[in-house]
């Protein structure tokens, strides 16, 4: 609205400049055209009166009071020059300076004039003056030329009302205008942007799961079926998500409990068939009892251990204990956590560090610890069995960061694998709870690192992951 006002007040302006510059022209076209009219009859009346012919030398004495009097009368310079073009009178000796008039016409006029052409006219300017000049034959009452007569009108003296004057009453008429409708503007633009700056805000506030305040609007116009429909809208987006959430929560609850009863199951079925074979054996000979007793001690014990070990990573899977964040020499903890392993005779691990200082990383120790024991536990399983197993674990030094590599030459990861590889309870293992991997990624991720890997079927495999060193 301020935009169309403002575009209107501008041209409405340059039309009126425009309109009035042209009549002005034509005002003073007109009006010179009047006034030259009027001198020649006034002249050629005073040449009547004075017998209808002047010598041409005595001219400039027989005219020299009647050019004062007619350049009082229409308030313009007249002047008079010979056939020749020389100046001989004019009304005012001075103004012919000002108006930078020659004393000598100019050739051009001159042959215009000889040319049979009534009169001569030629435009002029100077400093703030703009100004017509006019030429013709001043003649007897025979026709023959006597003289030449010059008149000078300025253009600027126009009776036509100043442009200036009337672009600034308009402009006056404007600003109330332009007040107006900037008021109008505002208010509109306010009425119009504040529900949906509501909105918006509403919207970059939104938080699933929680109560999201809907917007009150009493009109019942566009904005309130706005309103209306974003209240739809949110009340539809909590119901799903409380739906979703829901179903997410019994998803995973039913996944985790197959899981359990999957793995509990598993040292259940040998552990009954051991009991229901010591039974038969307490029947059948019991002098040798002892020592089955023992062994079948020792068979429980173990399959026990396993339950013990399913359940300690099904727990710490679902809530990783509180971190001890300690400042870790991290390539020393690799280095014992490859001599613990040093009992793996067909496999040979190597360690690599390429360090420029001696970089720490902020982690807990014994998470750590547990990351690189699943990462070489992973990739010593993954070497067949009958080859020669090198695995190898490069720690290098990379800005900010540490990038560690734990990289075997097994089987390698089938393509269909790799999308859900770090997917909790996915394992490729015949035993294992596949918790491992996922463990790996939770401890780094919340370690503020990053894990990945590569992999080439029947070349061996590569997992990497990143720390941020300490300063």
């Amino acid at each position: 609205m301020i935009a169309m006002l403002l575009l209107s007040f501008l041209v409405s302006g340059g039309i009126a400049y425009y309109d009035h510059y042209e009549q002005n022209e034509r005002y003073n076209v007109l009006r010179f055209e009047r006034k030259e009219k009027s001198i020649r009859a006034s002249m050629d009346y005073f040449l009547e009166q004075s017998g209808g012919f002047i010598p041409p030398d005595s001219v400039g004495i027989e005219m020299n009071a009647k050019l004062y009097e007619l350049s009082d009368v229409h308030n313009l310079f007249i002047a008079i020059y010979d056939l020749k073009g020389d100046y001989i009178t004019s009304s005012k000796t001075e103004r012919l300076d000002s108006l930078r008039l020659s004393h000598r016409v100019n050739y051009t006029i001159l042959k215009q004039l000889s040319s049979g052409s009534d009169r001569a006219v030629i435009d002029q300017s100077h400093t703030l003056e703009d100004y017509t000049v006019a030429y013709w034959y001043f003649k007897d009452i025979i026709g023959k030329p006597i003289a030449i007569t010059c008149v000078a009108y300025d253009r600027s003296d126009t009776e036509s009302k100043d442009v200036w004057s009337f672009i600034a009453e308009l402009g006056q008429s404007y600003v109330l205008l332009f007040l107006l409708a900037s008021i109008a503007a505002y208010t509109v633009s306010s009425y119009i942007s504040r529900p949906i700056q509501i909105i918006a805000e509403r919207l970059k506030d939104i938080e699933l799961g929680k109560r999201n305040e809907p917007i009150s609007w009493k009109g019942r116009n566009e904005i309130g079926k706005l309103v209306d429909e974003y209240n739809r809208m949110l009340s539809e987006l909590e119901r799903s998500a409380a739906t979703l959430a829901r179903q997410e929560r019994e998803s995973a609850w039913r996944e985790m409990a197959r899981q359990v009863a999957h793995e509990i199951k598993n040292p259940l079925t040998p552990m009954k068939l051991r009991l229901q074979h010591l039974e038969r054996s307490w029947k059948d000979n019991p002098e040798h009892f002892d020592q089955k007793l023992e062994r079948f001690c020792a068979s429980m014990t173990e399959q026990i251990d396993t339950l013990t070990r399913i359940a300690d990573e099904f727990s710490h899977f679902a809530k990783m204990p509180r971190a001890l964040v300690a400042r870790i020499d991290l390539p020393a903890l690799a280095a014992g956590v490859v001599e613990s392993f040093g009992t793996e005779s067909s496999v040979t691990i190597t360690l690599r560090t390429y360090l420029i200082n001696q970089p720490v990383v902020l982690a807990d120790r014994d998470q750590m610890v547990r990351v690189f024991n699943n990462l070489l536990a992973n990739a010593i399983q993954a070497i067949q069995p009958g080859s020669v197993g090198c695995v190898d674990i490069s720690i290098r030094q990379c800005k900010t960061y540490l990038v560690v590599r734990v990289q075997d030459n097994g089987v390698g990861i089938p393509e269909h694998y790799r999308p859900r590889l770090f997917v909790p309870n996915f394992t490729t293992k015949s035993t294992g709870t596949g918790l491992g991997l996922a463990m790996v990624k939770n401890i780094i991720e919340l370690s503020g690192g990053h894990v990945w890997f590569k992999s080439r079927e029947g070349r061996g495999a590569s997992f990497y992951f990143s720390l941020p060193t300490a300063s």
